[in-house]
This record gives C-alpha cells, sequence and structure tokens, in this order.
C-alpha cells in the first residue's frame, strides 16, 4: 500500500519548483503577495515531509528544504527565466519552515511515549 504522505511531498514540491522556475506562472491564489506564495508553498511542503519522514531529524528537514528555498532563488537568477533572484524569498522561505518546525516539535513533545 502507498502512504499518501510521500506522494503529496512529492506532487507539491514538483507543483512548487515548477511553478518558481516558469517564465510566465499563472495566478493561483489570486492577488496574493509573492511572500504568501512562498510562505505557503514552504509551509505545506515543509507539513508534507514532516508526516512522509516522520522519523526524520527536523534540523535536517529544516536544512533540506531551506538549500530547496535557497537553489529555486539560484535557479530564478537565470536570465532567459525572466524571474527575479530575491533573497528575501529565501528568507520568507526559511522562517515559515523553522516556525512549522517549531509547531511540529511542540505537537511531538505533546504525544505519550509509546511502548
Amino acid at each position: 500500500m502507498i502512504r499518501l504522505a510521500p506522494v503529496l511531498l512529492v506532487l507539491a514540491t514538483v507543483f512548487a519548483v515548477t511553478m518558481a522556475l516558469l517564465p510566465h506562472p499563472p495566478h493561483v491564489m489570486g492577488n496574493a503577495p509573492d511572500k504568501i506564495q512562498h510562505m505557503t508553498a514552504f509551509g505545506t511542503i515543509t507539513i508534507l515531509y514532516c508526516a512522509a519522514f516522520p522519523r526524520q531529524s527536523l534540523l535536517r528537514i529544516g536544512e533540506r528544504l531551506s538549500f530547496l528555498g535557497a537553489l529555486i532563488e539560484v535557479f530564478q537568477s537565470i536570465p532567459s527565466l525572466h524571474r527575479d533572484c530575491d533573497v528575501m524569498d529565501w528568507i520568507a522561505d526559511t522562517a515559515v519552515i523553522i516556525g512549522v518546525l517549531v509547531v511540529v516539535r511542540i505537537v511531538r513533545g505533546r504525544r505519550a511515549p509509546t511502548p
């Protein structure tokens, strides 16, 4: 049986990276500001990553997703994509990743240990 969280993680990540690298992406969130779109995408991906890999170190999840955000910004600096590389987008991505991971840590800490 295929677990749903890993599949959703892959689909969400592919969607976010594709939208980030399209020269003229469609508006999927109406007129939401760019930072809100970044934070929504990376918040969702972080939740799915934690659900897909519950035993993975939260620090490692944060590191990998923050690196993905930085990598997207580097690729957006390619002139033919007609996108803007903005370090503030990466900071917004990383901030929401950290926020979600803090909440996950709190929730995991409140669960009773299983025998």
